[in-house]
């Protein structure tokens, strides 16, 4: 099979690794691909925002599946020009990526649909976001209502935060036409929750933790992830059992009713409170970096059950998981998320693999001269798998020390939660 993987990030190195490991023959192509998903697939220089040029090429090279990293390449509508040219997508239709684009969208779909989330009010005038900010308490969640690379959500602990919060929302630093939502903030603890979605039919996957906060201790800004670990304690059979009975079933349901059917994966993000699981937000693809630590867990055919997602056979899919715990650290230019230096040389990553349980997934990565520069905010993904989070941690953070590069940056409590 020819399989076409959009993206470049430490997500589409990892997909790029279980594909190639697949028991069905493959050819792996990339756009724009990195450094690290060239040892898998060939690289095209053609941009993932080129829907024209990533048409044609689909159709020249006969290519079989097309896999969509991204959420915006998504959300602008890829999907569905492939679609057209009966090339097929393991990614959502554009409409049906609302759930991500739009958190309005996903509340409205929430609220019809009983299912449990923060309560909400939707603006698009600064002024009056603020006057209603002035009848509530803190802390408070403000949110931009689209696509933000993660990093559209403040979770403020005063008014003035929540003031400013607002006002750069609506300086257009997200959008051309901004607005937002100021959402009641909930107690408790943050995870991931996975599902297979066929347009019908239902495959849970795996959960997992991730860290979105710079700093130690969950502090400071929110970035698009500094680590995950899997599976993640918080997420008991019984939790996952409510998020599929009351948060994942009827949303499924809810977009089928609305002939807006979902295919591809179903990423929920979630806060477990004393009530319950509730749904923060929806993403419509696959975790960055939570996905770097689950596909190191995975022992099903990653390109069967995509293949089985899209042509709508996931009725009888069973997918198996290795009895293990699995943890990825993310190393980051210093200065990330807001200005950070880039440039600096990498070395050490073969030293940090010589251990079989570690892999280094290139995140924000490019070759110059032959040798590997550290060229984006977010660099690389150090994943490491061990009998329990304890080991995978320790291995984790053995392998970061072997790497090695002038602005490194990383948060050194990645699991913290569940720690002994």
């Amino acid at each position: 099979m020819k399989i076409l993987i959009i993206g470049n990030g430490g997500r589409e190195h990892a997909i790029a690794r279980s594909i190639y490991l697949s028991s069905i023959p493959n050819q792996i192509y990339a756009i724009p691909g990195n450094p690290g998903i060239m040892q898998y697939a060939e690289c095209l220089n053609i941009s993932s925002e080129n829907h024209k040029d990533i048409c044609n090429f689909s159709i020249r090279n006969n290519i079989d599946l097309v896999i969509i990293g991204p959420e915006i390449q998504i959300c602008n509508g890829l999907s569905d020009e492939l679609t057209k040219y009966n090339i097929k997508v393991f990614a959502p239709s554009k409409i049906a990526s609302q759930l991500e684009s739009s958190k309005s969208f996903t509340k409205e779909i929430a609220y019809k649909n009983n299912i449990p989330t923060a309560a909400y009010k939707r603006f698009t005038e600064r002024d009056r976001a603020l006057k209603y900010l002035n009848l509530l308490g803190t802390p408070i969640v403000i949110k931009t209502d689209g696509l933000a690379a993660g990093k559209g959500v403040f979770i403020c602990e005063s008014k003035k935060e929540a003031s400013e919060s607002i006002s750069e929302i609506f300086s257009g630093k997200f959008s051309d036409n901004p607005s937002l939502i100021i959402e009641e903030f909930l107690k408790g603890e943050e995870a991931s929750f996975f599902a297979l979605v066929d347009g019908k039919n239902i495959q849970p996957l795996i959960g997992a933790q991730d860290h979105k906060r710079l700093l130690e201790g969950d502090k400071g800004p929110n970035t698009g992830g500094m680590g995950a670990y899997t599976p993640t304690p918080v997420l008991t059979n019984n939790i996952i059992d409510q998020v599929m009975n009351k948060i994942i079933e009827p949303t499924v349901s809810a977009m089928n009713k609305n002939n807006t059917p979902y295919k591809g994966v179903l990423f929920a993000g979630l806060m477990v409170t004393e009530k319950g699981p509730e749904l923060i937000e929806y993403n419509i693809r696959f975790g960055d970096p939570e996905t770097q630590a689950m596909l190191m867990l995975l022992k099903s055919d990653l390109l069967s059950i995509m293949l089985d997602t899209v042509n709508g056979e996931l009725k009888n899919t069973k997918v198996e998981w290795k009895d293990e715990t699995s943890l990825t650290v993310v190393l980051a230019n210093k200065g990330y998320p807001l200005n950070y230096k880039t440039d600096s040389i990498i070395t050490g990553i073969e030293d940090a693999e010589k251990d079989k349980n570690i892999k280094v997934f290139h995140a924000g990565t490019r070759l110059e001269n032959n040798e590997l520069i550290a060229s984006g905010g977010r660099v690389l993904n150090v994943t490491a798998t061990g009998l329990s989070i304890k080991e995978a941690r320790e291995k984790a953070y053995n392998a970061i020390e072997k790497i090695k590069f002038e602005t490194k940056y990383f948060r050194k409590d990645i699991a913290w939660r569940a720690m002994p």
